[in-house]
């Protein structure tokens, strides 16, 4: 039964999937937490975007000129990471979904890939 529709009050799932062509950028609370490989389904355990904040996203206008800002990303524009370390644009969004709760309990550990 899905009563989210209906519900009033504030958001409170703290997960969302940013889907592109290619990857899948997994978030927690704003934070990206996990990156994988859509064709593989594999963890992409040494990507930019983990443990970085989604600084905003990328508009496209017809022309070709993209245009960054700090809104909330939709279909059709990029995520962007900047601020602490390289900036990061992705490719265009295809979807922006809530993941799987057995999607979300197969994160990798990053503790798991420092040694």
């Amino acid at each position: 039964m899905n009563h989210s529709r209906n519900y009033p009050g504030p958001e409170r799932r703290t997960h969302r999937m940013f889907v592109t062509r290619n990857t899948e950028y997994h978030f927690r609370a704003g934070q990206c937490v996990a990156v994988r490989d859509r064709t593989s389904g594999s963890w992409l355990v040494a990507h930019l975007a983990l443990n970085r904040p989604l600084a905003g996203r990328v508009r496209f206008q017809s022309n070709g000129v993209a245009l960054p800002d700090d809104g909330e990303p939709e279909v059709g524009e990029a995520l962007f990471f900047g601020g602490d370390g390289r900036d990061l644009v992705t490719s265009t969004l295809c979807a922006v979904e809530r993941p799987e709760k057995t999607l979300v309990s197969s994160y990798p550990d990053p503790m798991a890939f420092l040694d």
